[in-house]
């Protein structure tokens, strides 16, 4: 497919109005999944976050980096475990995951953006005391060093913001009913992070296309789900598995403010530009 210069142009214009709306407005990306593994994907996110920078969209990175942690475990000859599709971190693993996540995972990103005209800075959630967290318990499960965030103080975030940065986020907690970091699932802290930010938009980045009827068909997507038909959803088992902490993150974000969450599939080159500045949309909508 070849495209002319009209049908740039016209994409320009359509953008237009979105740009106009979401100026100033502050957008939150949960960056995971296969968009991170793929260097062609990565290019593709980054450079969207570049873009939605550049004309004026106040965007906020959070990111997880498990197959990078599981790859460091396995170097070190320790095996991943985890506990309901957490991971179960003991002292050693807390020790790797705050070193990948806090370290190699942030500052790639951090250059990735910065090489490719954005302007980044790195932070974990331990900085200036921005996520603090208790360990989490279930009554059932030991998750290690797994935590729950009790508070977001989010002026580490929005400092960034008004000296024109995007802020890079990797969620490590500040545990504060003990001397210890907590990992943080990082759906959960991007949801919590938007919340306190009062953000426009939650944006969560998966390797599926959204919420399907039938799994197996991805022509039966839910392009918009209002929050109150979540549970009947969860009944018909058309939000399963690994989906439903997902679903719940955006549910809770838009119950306590947030105007819309998505999600939406990382796989898609552009998806989030797709999604944001265009009339078509892509994945699903929760609000």
């Amino acid at each position: 497919m070849t495209y002319s210069h009209v049908d740039r142009a016209t994409v320009l214009a359509e953008a237009l109005p979105y740009i106009q709306r979401f100026n100033g407005k502050t957008v939150v990306v949960k960056y995971g999944g296969n968009a991170m593994i793929s260097e062609e994907l990565r290019q593709a996110v980054i450079s969207d976050i570049v873009l939605l920078s550049l004309v004026g969209i106040r965007v906020v990175v959070v990111h997880g980096g498990g197959p990078e942690i599981s790859d460091m475990l396995k170097k070190i000859g320790k095996p991943s475990r985890f506990v309901n599709g957490l991971r179960y971190t003991d002292g050693e693993t807390m020790d790797v995951v705050q070193m990948v996540l806090c370290g190699k995972v942030n500052k790639d990103l951090v250059a990735t953006i910065n090489r490719m005209g954005g302007k980044a800075l790195g932070l974990c959630g331990m900085d200036g005391g921005m996520m603090k967290a208790v360990k989490l318990q279930d009554g059932e499960n030991d998750y290690g060093l797994v935590g729950e965030i009790t508070e977001v103080c989010p002026n580490p975030v929005t400092d960034a913001l008004e000296k024109g940065y995007i802020p890079v986020i990797s969620t490590v907690a500040l545990g504060i009913d003990a001397e210890t970091a907590y990992n943080i699932n990082a759906d959960t802290a991007a949801a919590k992070l938007a919340v306190a930010l009062k953000a426009e938009k939650l944006i969560l980045l998966t390797d599926v296309r959204g919420l399907l009827r039938d799994p197996k068909n991805e022509e039966t997507l839910l392009h918009v789900v209002q929050v109150s038909s979540v549970p009947g959803l969860v009944k018909d088992g058309i939000i399963g598995g690994g989906m439903i902490p997902k679903v719940d993150c955006c549910v809770e974000a838009v119950r306590c403010g947030v105007e819309r969450t998505h999600i939406l599939d990382g796989r898609i080159p552009h998806s989030i530009l797709i999604e944001m500045l265009s009339d078509e949309g892509i994945g699903t909508m929760i609000l």
